[in-house]
Order: C-alpha cells, then sequence, then structure tokens
C-alpha cells in the first residue's frame, strides 16, 4: 500500500468519528450547496452535485436537508450563502506536507483560525506554492469491498474502470481507491455504475506525488493532533496530507 492509500485509509477512520460529532454533515451539505450554485440545482445536469448528494446520502444525511441544500445553492430558497474557496499551505512536524481547503464566508475569519490552529500544534504557515507542487489533481472514486451483491476484487474494479480512465486502484483495507484524471472522475463512477459497482464517493481531490515517511509513533502523534485541530475548524473543508505512516505506526497512535 502507498502512503496516500494509507492516509486515505486514516482519512477514512476519521470521517466515521467525524460523522458521530456532526462536523461532516456540515461539511457535506455545503459542499452540496456550493455545487448547486455553481453548475445549476439538477443534480441530472450537474455531475458534481450528483455526486456531492450521493457522498452526503452515504453519510444518513437527512433528505431534507438535502433537499435544502441544493435549493438554497440554486437560488430556489432564500438564505444561501457566498462561499468561497480558499487553500492554504501548511509545514506539520517532520516536513509532512498539508493542504487545507476552506469554504468560508468570512476570509479574514478563515485565515485567522487556521493560522492559530497550525501555531498552536507544532505547525507553520508556507509561502504560497510551497506546498502545492507536492500534489497533484486527481479523480479519487472510493469503491467499498463488501457490497449487496458479492465482494469486490481489485480485477473487479479494474475491469470496470480500466477504459473509462482509471490510472490506479489501491488497497484501503475495506475498500479501494480508484484514482484518474480529474475530468475523468465522472466516467470513472458512471463505469462502476454500469457494472453494478456501489461506490462510496467520486470526487477530484489532491494527492500527493511525494510521501514523506513518518516512522516514529510519537511525530506521528504530532501529525495526527495538527490536522484534527485544523479539520475541525468550521471553515475547513478538506486537509490533504503527504504522511507515509506505517500501519504499525498508526496502530501504536491509536492505541
Amino acid at each position: 500500500m502507498s502512503g496516500h492509500s494509507k492516509w486515505a485509509t486514516t482519512k477514512h477512520k476519521k470521517a466515521v468519528i467525524d460523522a458521530k460529532r456532526g462536523k461532516l454533515f456540515a461539511k457535506l451539505i455545503k459542499n452540496i450547496e456550493i455545487a448547486a450554485k455553481t453548475g445549476g440545482p439538477d443534480p441530472a445536469g450537474n455531475p458534481t452535485l450528483f455526486d456531492a448528494i450521493q457522498k452526503a446520502k452515504k453519510q444518513s444525511v437527512p433528505n431534507k436537508n438535502i433537499d435544502s441544500a441544493v435549493k438554497r445553492g440554486g437560488g430556489l430558497e432564500g438564505g444561501g450563502v457566498d462561499y468561497e474557496t480558499i487553500m492554504y499551505e501548511v509545514y506539520g512536524p517532520q516536513g509532512v506536507a498539508l493542504l487545507v481547503e476552506c469554504l468560508t464566508d468570512n476570509r479574514n475569519r478563515a485565515a485567522m483560525e487556521v493560522r492559530t490552529a497550525v501555531t498552536r500544534n507544532g505547525g507553520t504557515m508556507a509561502d504560497p506554492g510551497s506546498v502545492s507542487r507536492l500534489f497533484n489533481r486527481k479523480g479519487v472514486v472510493v469503491v467499498p469491498k463488501a457490497q449487496e451483491a458479492k465482494e469486490i476484487s481489485e480485477d473487479d474494479v479494474l475491469e470496470a474502470t480500466l477504459d473509462a480512465g482509471a490510472e490506479e486502484v489501491l488497497d484501503l483495507g475495506e475498500g479501494f481507491e480508484v484514482q484518474s484524471e480529474p475530468t475523468d472522475v465522472v466516467a470513472v463512477r458512471t463505469a462502476l455504475q454500469a457494472a453494478g459497482i456501489d461506490y462510496d464517493s467520486a470526487e477530484v481531490q489532491f494527492v500527493a506525488s511525494l510521501d514523506i515517511p513518518v516512522a516514529d509513533p510519537d511525530a506521528a502523534g504530532k501529525v495526527f493532533r495538527l490536522i484534527d485541530a485544523v479539520d475541525d475548524l468550521d471553515d475547513v473543508q478538506n486537509v490533504f496530507s503527504n504522511a507515509d505512516i506505517p500501519d504499525e505506526v498508526m496502530e501504536a497512535v491509536e492505541a
């Protein structure tokens, strides 16, 4: 497993915890609003909105919340908020790089809160471009292994998605991550659906091109504390990392 797949596994576990805290719901709703505002409120003609809705449903966000978010974002209902996307670049312990993606209606508040969380947890703000050059934008589709019809194998996923633009399939333990060019993410997701394979999420993410090994449990703990502190901020939508943490170290941190 590559460092990114380990990181993806960790993010998946964290998402389960976030869902219990209610943090994830707010982020998913915000994604839907932005997608509806950008591409219109009809999921049939707006693939980004379709995938944002599917991801929210997978996390059991109530349908009424989803519908309201679509209406607000699409201008069909009052109460919509003008969000802007801001990316902050951060260095953490042991030279680990973080890209912090914010969706905010207040740029100054977001900047202050991110900077405070970073400096209080052993990180430093990086100059623009110094961290982002270590990441590439990729289409990422997550496929659970356990499905209603059968257990899905890597070969099943490859066979379904290779002609649709899949570049790499990573084993996450409980599922697979299919990477592609950003423009191919809808084609990959559609190919999976055509093959009768369910998926958990399909979106464009930042994937590290250079992983930084973190083999010390104490250092890994510091990295996770920094990521948690930043990710818990209301304006933060995603945190991407190039930390490569071995399974045994991850287990020691979680213990």
